[in-house]
């Protein structure tokens, strides 16, 4: 058993292998594990179906960005494909990728999913739903609502149901 096997068995995620295609069937796995300040992370075995990722919520700081970090290699996603945002600043339309590609956001946390669904709900309802995002001018851009990452530190039960919002958010991209 691999060492990224062992992290996913140990964070009760089992591996899956795409099917999208028989040339696409890679296996990925995510083992984003913060403990004594040293992360260990799995190296991305897949590039991202193409699109942009915008990340709202408290900017992380310490042991969350090291989390965060390790997040973003295992999507495997360079810096011209995500962004960090602050929920209380406007979207406009300047910030929208040029080139027509697929948007997705992860609200990190139920304040900052509220805030730019407006929906009333707590963070356990909003969850594993495509919520729509209002941005000027734009509708519907599609938004996934997640655990912000000092939850993933302190409480690693919902490791699992984070990694099932970013399948989700993936999977929006691919059928954007």
């Amino acid at each position: 058993m691999s060492t990224n096997s062992a992290f996913l068995k140990e964070m009760g995620i089992t591996e899956w292998i795409s099917r999208d295609s028989a040339s696409e069937a890679v296996q990925a796995t995510v083992a984003v594990e913060v403990s004594s300040h040293q992360p260990v992370v799995a190296e991305p075995k897949e590039r991202p179906a193409g699109g942009t990722w915008w990340f709202f919520g408290n900017k992380p700081q310490g042991d969350a960005d090291a989390l965060f970090q390790n997040i973003i290699r295992v999507l495997g996603l360079t810096p011209q494909e995500w962004s960090w945002k602050n929920p209380a600043e406007k979207i406009n339309l300047e910030e929208l990728p040029r080139n027509g590609s697929p948007i997705v956001a992860l609200a990190f946390g139920g304040v900052a999913a509220q805030k730019l669904s407006g929906e009333c709900d707590a963070l356990p309802e909003l969850r594993e739903t495509v919520l729509a995002m209002q941005a000027d001018g734009v509708e519907e851009l599609p938004l996934i609502a997640t655990f912000e990452l000092n939850q993933l530190i302190a409480s690693p039960k919902h490791r699992a149901l984070f990694w099932q919002d970013l399948l989700l958010a993936k999977s929006v991209l691919q059928n954007s």
